[in-house]
């Protein structure tokens, strides 16, 4: 069984913004294979079902971003899943260009606050994520006010394809393993 966690924000005012691709590509996810946000655990909502022959539970954590930790570590326990194996975390990067994705199995959180909280909770940075680049704010703007700011135009209109190659990336996750997912998204820069 896996955990899939969608890192972001609750609420309308958060909706389609930079820091909130996660829950955007769980709720592709759900979309995409007829699965419900009905479940309510550990501070989260919950959809669970079947994804490349994998039992899955998506997760939107609802503690705001900072604290997304609490939720996952909570629902690894409750699931007794191995968080080194059973668990995926998507999330917003900046050190990406827009649009490009990469899988790790293992890494450090970086400056990203989310991934922080999930490390820190699980005791480990051993977990495997998947980044979503949404390049560097411009300029001199705020790095807080830029993740918190809605897609440009030009990157709305890429949205549907962005969305479906992280969906087409997980579900490779699910089915072959993440070192076959980054043999094929990491080395073609999608």
């Amino acid at each position: 069984m896996w955990l899939i966690v969608g890192l972001g924000n609750p609420g309308e005012r958060y909706a389609r913004t930079r820091h909130n691709i996660g829950f955007d590509a769980v709720d592709e996810l759900a979309r995409r294979h007829k699965l419900e946000f009905r479940g309510k655990r550990a501070n989260a909502v919950l959809a669970d079902g079947t994804i490349g022959g994998q039992r899955v539970v998506l997760v939107k954590p609802q503690t705001f971003m900072n604290l997304s930790g609490q939720s996952v570590s909570a629902l690894r326990s409750w699931y007794k899943i191995d968080s080194a194996r059973e668990l995926l975390v998507i999330y917003d990067d900046m050190d990406l260009p827009f649009g490009k994705i990469r899988l790790r199995e293992r890494g450090s959180a970086g400056t990203h606050n989310g991934m922080r909280s999930i490390a820190g909770q699980l005791g480990s940075n051993e977990f495997p994520r998947l980044r979503v680049g949404i390049d560097q704010a411009p300029g001199k703007m705020n790095a807080a006010d830029y993740v918190l700011a809605r897609f440009s135009r030009e990157q709305e209109a890429e949205m549907s394809f962005l969305l479906d190659t992280i969906c087409d990336a997980t579900a490779l996750v699910l089915r072959e393993g993440v070192a076959a997912a980054m043999n094929r998204y990491n080395a073609e820069g999608k």
